[in-house]
């Protein structure tokens, strides 16, 4: 990939704690790193010095964050976390911890943000919100209970509706999402490297090394210990159990216990153990699987036996790569543990049968995933030589979405528009009907009376994707068509396509999952409006403009004449729509502060609650005051 880009890896858990999506964010962001992107880190600690020294490099970043990163990633804990067992790891989530996030982002200029399970509450949801950079969801291995349970489920889709691509490490993962949050879940499996054999040779008196990582649930361990009275075999064998939290207290027989013993993590790493090991368990029984466990297991050389899961069963297969038993079962634990041991063949077939696969070539299958969505955003630069031409322009106010009561839901006349318009400051104003081009012809007739310069639009209602604007058309385009074919023919017109208040989630609107699909066709976005009954809609757009590199404009929707002007684009006079695409790209957007409820209710008085004779009454007295062509 020769683009190098500014990345944030963020995963929900602890970092001084074992954790197979820990392990991925590390591996994937060594070797980013090494390839010349720009990586941090972002994740909760158990360490308070580590998370005070964090937040403070998110809050004082002032963009250079990540410029003078070297070939190592950049970590920033920015939450502190409970140090537990695994399993019942826990991380508070202050609403500090959401405002650093929000620093970080509003001041560091990120491509990617790529965030391993993004639930919420965690530090990968908080900064999905936060996110204004270009968005990757990867779901590793998620209890299913924990999906199924989700209160919120319709909150998480939308939410979720702001990634752009989204990966799953085992196609049952992808399965189980697409269950409950449907998309296209691209598989990404984790590396599992080959491991220098530390396994010594082993005669018939020697012991067999079975070997259990204590990242799942403790259940797990106690099925494991319970099970080893019930071992029919008499081939020697001894357990290894790698453990942060020390000693298991399952009561066990002395001539058993003298055959357990126990080591840290810190102090024997996971994969020198899996490379000494001819025997690796997983006993899961579904609350926190570690598939990625198996997966380097057998890559080590080791013989896996795992609980009957279907993450574990498509890693090992049955019977193909490891032995199965059904979860909780201890006497088929235990057979399985007496199969392996006194049938050396059926080892040896299983120790040679997973294939490895290189943290390298997850980095290649990351990069390619990064290169596709980061193709979606608009070039940094535009036209230099317009940019030029227009620079000696003089600067307008331009107010690009109104309605006259050409359209059914607003009675403002044509006239009365284009004096308020000339008397409020503005140069140039688009006029928008709902699903009609006859009042922009209409202002543009007569623009020229009142000094100010009119764009013919018109607002779209599509068949299920809410509206979109089509600037700079001249004939009317019909409601009721998809959104992508009334793109089309906005673009068949020589128009240019302007999404308006597209998060406006209390009406009917094009929302991300309609947006991606076209996003190569939008010219323009509305990232204020000040009819939106939430502050948070308006935020969402900037966010949505930003991340794509899509010139941002404004529009007062206005329905009312008090209404007009109060969003505005300050920008070069332009003429046509490339200069005007042009000029606003160095636009600034200006509001004034508005009533809501005082403007929705001037709309309903002048709408519905006054008699269409009087409303005609109005137009024909405006009408005889509009100033004449000289």
């Amino acid at each position: 990939m020769d683009q190098k880009l500014s990345i944030a890896q963020v995963s929900p858990f602890a970092w001084e704690l074992p954790s197979e999506v820990n392990e991925f964010v590390e591996k994937v962001s060594n070797e980013l790193a090494a390839r010349g992107h720009r990586v941090a880190i972002i994740a909760p600690s158990t360490s308070a010095a580590k998370v005070r020294d964090g937040r403070r490099l998110c809050r004082g970043s002032n963009g250079g964050l990540l410029a003078d990163a070297g070939d190592a990633p950049l970590l920033l804990a920015v939450g502190q976390s409970i140090e537990g067992a695994p399993g019942r790891r826990r991380l508070a989530l202050p609403s500090d911890t959401t405002r650093t996030l929000g620093a970080l982002f509003e001041q560091s200029d990120l491509d990617i943000c790529h965030l391993h399970e993004p639930f919420a509450p965690s530090i990968s949801g908080a900064a999905l919100r936060a996110s204004n950079s270009l968005n990757v969801g990867s779901f590793h291995a998620p209890a299913e209970r924990l999906v199924a349970t989700q209160v919120t489920r319709r909150l998480v889709r939308t939410l979720f509706g702001r990634l752009d691509a989204r990966t799953a490490s085992y196609a049952t993962t992808a399965a189980m999402m697409e269950r409950h949050f449907p998309a296209e879940y691209e598989l990404l499996s984790p590396g599992a490297p080959s491991l220098e054999s530390k396994r010594q040779p082993r005669g018939p008196q020697t012991p067999l090394r079975i070997v259990f990582i204590d990242e799942e649930e403790r259940s797990a361990l106690r099925l494991l210990l319970r099970s080893l009275r019930l071992i029919r075999s008499d081939r020697p064998w001894e357990l290894i159990v790698s453990s942060s939290t020390g000693r298991s207290s399952t009561p066990l027989r002395a001539e058993i216990a003298a055959c357990v013993s126990y080591v840290s993590p810190r102090e024997t790493p996971t994969d020198e153990l899996l490379a000494s090991a001819d025997i690796v368990v997983a006993a899961s029984s579904g609350t926190l699987p570690q598939p990625g466990l198996l997966a380097r297991a057998g890559a080590a050389g080791a013989a896996p036996v795992a609980s009957r899961l279907a993450v574990y069963e498509e890693v090992i297969g049955d019977g193909d790569r490891g032995l199965l038993f059904a979860p909780r079962e201890l006497t088929t634990l235990a057979a399985q543990l007496s199969r392996l041991l006194d049938d050396d063949r059926l080892r040896e077939r299983l120790s040679g049968a997973t294939k490895p696969r290189s943290w390298e070539l997850v980095a290649d299958e990351v990069e390619a995933i990064y290169s596709v969505i980061a193709a979606r955003r608009k070039p940094l630069v535009g036209n230099a030589a317009l940019a030029g031409k227009l620079a000696g322009r003089p600067l307008i106010d331009v107010d690009l979405h109104m309605h006259t009561d050409h359209s059914h839901d607003c009675a403002t006349p044509v006239e009365s528009l284009l004096e308020t318009a000339r008397d409020r400051g503005l140069g140039a104003i688009a006029v928008t009907e709902h699903n009609e081009i006859s009042g922009a012809v209409a202002a543009a007739a007569i623009c020229e009376q009142y000094g100010v310069k009119v764009i013919l639009g018109e607002e779209v209602k599509t068949a299920s994707q809410g509206e979109v604007i089509g600037l700079f058309i001249t004939e009317k385009i019909e409601r009721g068509m998809t959104l992508a074919e009334t793109v089309a023919e906005i673009k068949r017109q020589g128009g240019l396509v302007y999404v308006p208040h597209p998060f406006d989630r209390m009406h009917a609107i094009p929302d991300y999952e309609h947006l991606l699909p076209i996003i190569d066709q939008i010219d323009l976005i509305e990232i204020y409006n000040p009819r939106v009954a939430l502050d948070t809609f308006n935020e969402e757009a900037a966010r949505f403009a930003a991340k794509y590199r899509i010139p941002a404009a404004a529009g007062s929707d206005a329905h009312v004449t008090q209404g007009l002007g109060t969003a505005r684009v300050r920008m070069r006079d332009f003429d046509g729509p490339e200069e005007f695409l042009q000029s606003l790209r160095d636009a600034e957007i200006h509001s004034t502060p508005t009533n809501y409820v005082y403007v929705q209710a001037l709309k309903f008085i002048q709408t519905k609650a006054t008699p269409e004779s009087a409303r005609r009454a109005s137009r024909k007295r405006k009408a005889r005051r509009a100033p004449r062509k000289r």
